[in-house]
C-alpha cells in the first residue's frame, strides 16, 4: 500500500471508531435496561429522537449551541424515562417481558407521531460554524462534530462505569440485576432502582441524539434506523453486557466505515446487518455473551 492509500485507509478506520463510539452510547443504554429489567426496549430510538428535537427546539428558540442543550436533554431523557417505567411499564406486572415489547412499540409511535405534529415531516438540522470544520492528526482528517461526539461518548461511558463499580447507587444496579429477591432481601427497592435504570437508558439515547444534531438532520421518524443499530450493538456484544455493548458498537462503526469506503456506500447499513447475521448464526449469545445450558 501507498502512503496515500495508508491514510485513507486509517482515516476510515478513525471515522468507522468515533461513530462507532456513538453507536455504543446508544447499545448500552439499551444493554443497560435489559441487564438489570430483562425488557427490550423497541422506542429506543425514538428517545433519541426527542434528544433530537431538544437540541433543535432550543437551538431555534434561544441560540443555544447544540451541545450546551444536554444540560436540558439529559435530565429531561432520564425523568421521561424514569416515569414511563413507574406508570407504564411497573404496571405490566407479571407480563412484563412480553408486555413491554408492546408498550415500548406503542410509545415509539406516540412519540414520532407527536414529534410529527409539532415539527412537521421535512428533514431539519442544526447551522453551527463548526459543522464541517475538521482537524488533522497525523495527515489524518477527522470532523470536529464527529471527534467531540467520540470524546463525548467515552465520558459518559466512563461515567457510567464509576457509577456502576464506585457507588452505593451502582452496587444497587448490580445486584439488582443479579438477584432481585437477594436484592429485596438485603433493603433494596428494587422497583425504585429499575426506574433509575430506564431512566439512565432513556437518558443515553437523548445524549446521543443531541451528540449526533450537528452531524445529521433530524425528522420524526429517525430514531427507527438507531433502534435498529442499537439491537445489532447489543446482540453483537451480548443481550445485557455492558463492555460487550461497547465493543459491538465499535465492531459496528468500524466495518460500516470500512464497507462504505472500499466496497460500496449506498449499502453502508448492510454490512453491519451482515455481521448480525453471521453472529447469530455462529455465536447466537453474542461475542462476549455465555452460552446457557438448558437441563
Amino acid at each position: 500500500m501507498d502512503g496515500v492509500a495508508v491514510t485513507a485507509f486509517f482515516q476510515t478506520l478513525v471515522q468507522g471508531l468515533l461513530t462507532g463510539g456513538l453507536y455504543a452510547l446508544i447499545g448500552v443504554g439499551l444493554s443497560l435496561i435489559f441487564g438489570v429489567m430483562n425488557v427490550i426496549n423497541f422506542a429506543h430510538g425514538d428517545f433519541l429522537a426527542i434528544g433530537m428535537f431538544i437540541s433543535l427546539a432550543l437551538f431555534r428558540a434561544v441560540g443555544l449551541d447544540p451541545y450546551l442543550s444536554l444540560l436540558v436533554a439529559a435530565p429531561a431523557g432520564f425523568a421521561l424515562g424514569f416515569v414511563i417505567q413507574r406508570f407504564v411499564l411497573s404496571r405490566l406486572g407479571d407480563r412484563l417481558h412480553e408486555g413491554s415489547m408492546l408498550a415500548t412499540l406503542g410509545l415509539g409511535l406516540i412519540i414520532s407521531n407527536s414529534l410529527l405534529l409539532g415539527f412537521g415531516a421535512q428533514p431539519q438540522n442544526i447551522n453551527v460554524a463548526y459543522a464541517t470544520k475538521t482537524v488533522q492528526f497525523a495527515g489524518v482528517q477527522v470532523s470536529i462534530p464527529l471527534l467531540v461526539a467520540g470524546l463525548g461518548t467515552l465520558a459518559v461511558i466512563a461515567a457510567l462505569n464509576a457509577l456502576l463499580y464506585r457507588t452505593e447507587l451502582g452496587r444497587a444496579i448490580r445486584a439488582t440485576a443479579q438477584n432481585p429477591l437477594g436484592a429485596e432481601l438485603q433493603g433494596v427497592k428494587t422497583s425504585t432502582i429499575q426506574a433509575i435504570v430506564f431512566g439512565l437508558g432513556v437518558a443515553f439515547a437523548a445524549i446521543a441524539g443531541v451528540l449526533l444534531m450537528p452531524l445529521l438532520y433530524a425528522y420524526p421518524t429517525v430514531g427507527e434506523n438507531y433502534t435498529t443499530k442499537a439491537f445489532i450493538v447489543t446482540v453483537l456484544g451480548g443481550l445485557g453486557n455492558l463492555p460487550g455493548a461497547v465493543v459491538g458498537g465499535l465492531v459496528l462503526g468500524t466495518i460500516e466505515s470500512l464497507g462504505a469506503f472500499y466496497i460500496n456506500n449506498n449499502y453502508r447499513d448492510a454490512y453491519g446487518l451482515v455481521a448480525f447475521l453471521l453472529v447469530l448464526l455462529l455465536k447466537p449469545e453474542g461475542l462476549f455473551g455465555r452460552t446457557v445450558k438448558r437441563v
